[in-house]
C-alpha cells in the first residue's frame, strides 16, 4: 500500500469559516460555496452545485504562465493563495473574522480576501458574480459610492454587500486592476456601520490568526500524525455553530456519494449520532466549551418526557426539515438532484441514544463539576433510558438510514446497550444507585439478545441484521464502545469477515447488500477507519498502519476529506469537509499512537 500511487481527486477546495457559517475556495481562489448569514441560509454562491448559474468569486493574476500554490497558514483557517506569473506574484489570504472580547465571541457573517503583493507589479482581473438564493432568480449588483450591493428579490428578498479600497467599478466590471499595495475584498451580508478600511482589515487578520493559534495550542498533542491531527481538530471547530451549540455534519448540500447518482442530500444539520461523536473527540482533546454548549444544545431540542426524540436537528434548533428539490441547479458535475432539507429527520434509529449517552458520560466523567445543567443533564438521560426501553424490541432504519424495510439492525441493538450501560455509569456518578439497580437487567438483557440473535454461526460473524448473512462495517464498533472484548473470536472473526467482503482496495464499503438505490459503489471514508481501528485492536498493527497511511495520503491538498470516495482513483466524493470522516481519522490516530 505505501506504494500507491498518488490519488486523483477532484474536490480541490479549502474551507474557511468562523463558526457562523463557511465557504469553500477552489485551489484556483474562486469562492465556490457559501451560505449567508447562517450555515444553512440560501447560498450565496453555488458554482460546486451548477458550473454556469450558480456563482462564484474568483480572482485571477494577468499573464501568460501563472502558476498557483494553497496551503493554509500554520494552525489557522486562515487559507493562502499565491499567484505567480514568474514576474509578478501576490498572495490572497482568505478568512472569515472569529475572535474572542472580554464577553463574547465576535464572528460576523463576512468573508475577507486579504490581498498583499509578493513581487513586481500584479495585476488582477475580479471575478464577483453573487447569485443569492440559490440562484433561482436574477441578481442585480449595483455600485455605491462605498460598496457595491447586491440584491436578488425572488423568491425572497435577499443582500450582500462588497467593500474594497480597489476600484468599485473595475471589480464589478471584471476590468483589469492594479495592486500597488495591500488591498481588501470585504463580503459581508450585513450593511457596515463602520467603513472597512485597510487598517482594520489587518487587525481582523490578526485577531483572527491570533484566535485559531491560541485554540491550537490549547489542544493535546500528540507524537505522531500530529499535523494531522490538527488540521482535522481545525475543521471540526469549523462545523460547530456559535448561536447553538449544534455541531453540522458538513457545510455543503447534494454532492454526490457516485457520480450520476441521486445519493444526494443535504447535510447542514445536526445528526445527534455525528455531533456527538465529534464532541466526545472535542473532549478526550481538551476543549471542553464545545462540550459544553453542544449538551446545552441538547437541553434545548430533545423533549424532557414523553415527545420522541429525532435523530437530527436544525442548527437554530429547528424540529421541521423538509425535503425539496432545487430542479433549476444541474447538480455537482450534473449529479441531480439538488436537495434541501433532509427527510431522514422523521426516521427512527434507536443507535442515537446510544451515542449522546456516551458523550454526556465523557462529559459528566471527566468534569463533573462544570456541568452547566446537571439536573436537566440526569432528567435527560433518564429521558432517554425511558426511549430505549420502549423502542429495543423493534426494528429502525439503522445507522445508514434505510429509506425502504425496517430491520432488527444488530448495530442499534449495540448501541441501545450502549446508552442502557452509559445511563448505569451516569447513574453511579450521581449517587444514584437505585437507577443502576433498576437498569441493569435491562442492560443484561440487550446483551443476551445481541449475542444470541445478532452472532451468526453460519457465518460466524455479527451480521447487518438478525437472520442475514450480510456484513456491516457499523458492528466493527461493538468493541470500540466495551460491548465485547477485541480478543473475543466472535469480534476477531467478525473484523476479518469484514475486511475480506467490504474492504477494497485498502478502503471499505459501508455493506454490498443492495438498499434503496440499488447497489453501493463507493468507500464510505469513516468505515475505512473503523476498520483500521479494529485491525489494530486484534493485533493486525503493521496492515492498520499502512491502511491509515494510505487514506492520510487521500486527504486533498488543503489536508480536507468528503463523506466517500471513489476506489481506484481515490477520488473525493459526498459532502464536504465531512465531520464524520475527520473525528474517526482523529480517533483512529489516537488508537494507533497507543
Amino acid at each position: 500500500m505505501s506504494n500507491r500511487k498518488a490519488p486523483t481527486r477532484n474536490m480541490n477546495w479549502g474551507v474557511i469559516g468562523n463558526g457562523q457559517s463557511a465557504a469553500l475556495i477552489s485551489e484556483k481562489g474562486s469562492i465556490d460555496w457559501c451560505c449567508l448569514p447562517a450555515f444553512d441560509s440560501p447560498s450565496v454562491f453555488a458554482k460546486l452545485l451548477d458550473e454556469n448559474i450558480g456563482g462564484h468569486f474568483g480572482l485571477r493574476l494577468k499573464g501568460r504562465k501563472v502558476s498557483i500554490e494553497q496551503q493554509y497558514l500554520p494552525q489557522t483557517n486562515i487559507l493562502r493563495t499565491v499567484f505567480d506569473n514568474g514576474t509578478d506574484a501576490l498572495e490572497v489570504l482568505d478568512f472569515m473574522p472569529r475572535y474572542k472580547t472580554s464577553y463574547e465571541y465576535i464572528c460576523p457573517p463576512d468573508i475577507v480576501r486579504y490581498l498583499r503583493p509578493l513581487r513586481g507589479n500584479p495585476v488582477i482581473v475580479c471575478d464577483y458574480q453573487p447569485k443569492l438564493g440559490y440562484a433561482k432568480d436574477v441578481t442585480q449588483t449595483i455600485e455605491h459610492d462605498d460598496y457595491l450591493k447586491s440584491i436578488c428579490a425572488k423568491p425572497s428578498y435577499e443582500s450582500v454587500y462588497l467593500y474594497s479600497n480597489l476600484p468599485l467599478s473595475g471589480i464589478a466590471n471584471g476590468k483589469s486592476i492594479p495592486i500597488f499595495g495591500d488591498a481588501y475584498l470585504w463580503l459581508s451580508y450585513n450593511e457596515k456601520i463602520d467603513q472597512p478600511c485597510l487598517e482594520l482589515t489587518r487587525l481582523q487578520f490578526e485577531r483572527t490568526k491570533v484566535y485559531w493559534m491560541d485554540w491550537v495550542d490549547q489542544t493535546v498533542a500528540f507524537a505522531r500524525w500530529n499535523d494531522t491531527i490538527e488540521r482535522s481538530m481545525l475543521v471540526l471547530k469549523l462545523l460547530a455553530y456559535q448561536n447553538t451549540g449544534a455541531v453540522l455534519a458538513a457545510i455543503t448540500t447534494s454532492l454526490p456519494e457516485d457520480i450520476g447518482s441521486v445519493r444526494n442530500w443535504d447535510y447542514r444539520f445536526c445528526w445527534l449520532r455525528d455531533a456527538s461523536m465529534v464532541v466526545k473527540i472535542f473532549t478526550q482533546l481538551g476543549h471542553y466549551r464545545v462540550a459544553s454548549r453542544y449538551l446545552n444544545f441538547l437541553l434545548d431540542v430533545i423533549p424532557y418526557k414523553d415527545e420522541n426524540v429525532q435523530i437530527m436537528y436544525g442548527i437554530g434548533r429547528q424540529k421541521q426539515l423538509k425535503e425539496f428539490e432545487l430542479p433549476w441547479l444541474s447538480g455537482y458535475e450534473n449529479s441531480a438532484p439538488v436537495r434541501i432539507g433532509n427527510a431522514a429527520y422523521k426516521q427512527k434509529q434507536h443507535d442515537i441514544y446510544g451515542f449522546v449517552l456516551d458523550t454526556i458520560y465523557q462529559r459528566v466523567a471527566d468534569h463533573p463539576s462544570s456541568i452547566d445543567r446537571p439536573e436537566g443533564l440526569w432528567t435527560m438521560v433518564r429521558t432517554m433510558v425511558r426511549h430505549v426501553e420502549r423502542q429495543w424490541r423493534k426494528p429502525d432504519a439503522g445507522i445508514w438510514e434505510i429509506r425502504g424495510e425496517k430491520k432488527h439492525f444488530v448495530f442499534s441493538k449495540v448501541l441501545c446497550w450502549v446508552a442502557v450501560d452509559r445511563a448505569i455509569r451516569i447513574a453511579g456518578l450521581f449517587s444514584k444507585q437505585s437507577y443502576v439497580e433498576k437498569w441493569t437487567p435491562l442492560r443484561e438483557e440487550i446483551f443476551k439478545q445481541v449475542m444470541s440473535k445478532g452472532y451468526n454461526t453460519d457465518i460466524e460473524a455479527f451480521s447487518q441484521s438478525y437472520g442475514d448473512e450480510y456484513m456491516d462495517a457499523s458492528n466493527l464498533l461493538m468493541e470500540h464502545y466495551g460491548m465485547i472484548s477485541a480478543n473475543d473470536p466472535r469480534y476477531v472473526n467478525t473484523v476479518n469477515r469484514c475486511y475480506d467482503e467490504l474492504c477494497k482496495d485498502g478502503l471499505m464499503f459501508r455493506y454490498r447488500n443492495t438498499d434503496d438505490f440499488g447497489e453501493p459503489h463507493t468507500a464510505f471514508t469513516v468505515c475505512t477507519f473503523w476498520m483500521i481501528k479494529s485491525l489494530h485492536r486484534i493485533g493486525r498493527k503493521e496492515l492498520a498502519a499502512d491502511m491509515f497511511e494510505s487514506v492520510v495520503r487521500s486527504c486533498n491538498h488543503a489536508g480536507l476529506l468528503s463523506e466517500d470516495m471513489d476506489f481506484e482513483s481515490r477520488r473525493l466524493l459526498g459532502n464536504f469537509p465531512q465531520g464524520y470522516s475527520h473525528l474517526a481519522l482523529i480517533d483512529t490516530a489516537i488508537a494507533l499512537s497507543e
